[in-house]
């Protein structure tokens, strides 16, 4: 099957979407197909892939790629992609990866015209949630990861206990987290907590934590790739997934699952989809209940190893092989169409 995709961001942008793009496309080439990708991304090195990038591509060269494939496949509904499809018109497939909202949950004129047009797409939702979300129907089909890169390592010792990983930025709730540290010194425990990653809202957080005087309690790593980010995340015990907002999905849950951590992370959204059984959930924004499930895993390492136990038959769904195979189903059902 010839297959275009369209990303606007792609490497080496990096994020959940660009990580979900990358592995798909790269398995889709494993299972015998062939594989397009236009983006709006520039280059700035020479990594190559198993597939042709075009960056930029002008107005004739799109039309000529869209001749090409057999379907077109779009991760995200873009509408800058869309008007090649006017002119030859091909199967069209849709994966819902975020909510049809502004960031502040308004609906805009380019929401509701996505949703319009979404009933011409084959839908693909990463989650039950935004497969309740979307106006047209959807086949759930749960993000995959990496699991190349995050795995459990044996020989490193699991002697840190929290450990959050994501953007610093107020919509990943890394505050509450913080104050709910603070709240756990208050009853008499004292875990440490690692942050890896950086953004805006890293000056007010390192402030914040100097202000609850838990500054020996808390390390701010920066940002960490791969086998190094592998290594320290084996290292911990709890992953903490805190977001205030409703995560689409949530890979990076499966990231800590797959390194051996319990999750902890906030209810609402997609996110309870990539923790499943391998951890807890907690009202988003509420850090008493946050406190007391730390509290509790903190003091109970079997109530730990119970929730362990369970990672390996949660992973296996989400192996990319597996995942891709499933979308290539999708894929296949739409050019029958």
């Amino acid at each position: 099957m010839k297959i275009l995709i369209y990303s606007p961001l792609f490497y080496p942008s990096v994020g959940g979407i660009e990580t979900v793009v990358t592995i798909l496309a790269e398995e889709f080439v494993s299972l015998g197909h062939e594989v397009k990708l236009i983006c709006q991304t520039s280059a700035t090195d020479g990594k190559s892939f198993p597939f042709e990038v075009i960056r930029y591509p002008k107005p004739q060269k799109f039309l000529q790629l869209i001749q090409w494939c057999e379907v077109y496949f779009q991760p995200t509904i873009s509408l800058k992609g869309i008007w090649p499809l006017l002119i030859f018109p091909k199967p069209w497939v849709v994966s819902h990866n975020n909510w049809y909202t502004r960031p502040d949950g308004r609906i805009a004129w380019q929401d509701r015209l996505k949703q319009f047009l979404l009933r011409f797409a084959t839908g693909i939702s990463v989650s039950q949630a935004i497969a309740n979300h979307v106006s047209t129907p959807s086949t759930v089909i749960n993000n995959p990861y990496q699991e190349d890169i995050f795995y459990e390592m044996p020989e490193v010792s699991r002697d840190r206990e929290l450990v959050f990983l994501g953007r610093l930025v107020s919509d990943k709730g890394v505050d509450l987290l913080l104050d709910s540290v603070a709240n756990l010194k208050n009853l008499g425990l004292f875990p440490k907590l690692t942050i890896i990653g950086t953004g805006i809202e890293e000056t007010r957080l390192r402030q914040q934590v100097k202000h609850l005087k838990i500054n020996e309690q808390v390390e701010f790593v920066g940002v960490k790739l791969e086998q190094e980010l592998t290594k320290l995340l084996n290292a911990h015990k709890i992953m903490v997934i805190p977001s205030r907002w409703q995560e689409p999905f949530g890979i990076v849950a499966l990231e800590g699952i797959a390194c051996g951590c319990v999750i902890v992370g906030s209810e609402q959204g997609g996110l309870k989809d990539a923790i499943n059984s391998c951890g807890i959930t907690f009202p988003n924004g509420n850090i008493q209940v946050l406190t007391q499930i730390l509290y509790d895993l903190l003091s109970d390492d079997n109530q730990l190893l119970k929730f362990r136990e369970k990672s390996e038959l949660h992973l296996i769904k989400h192996k990319k092989s597996l995942v891709a195979k499933a979308y290539i189903k999708v894929f296949e059902r739409a050019v029958g169409q």
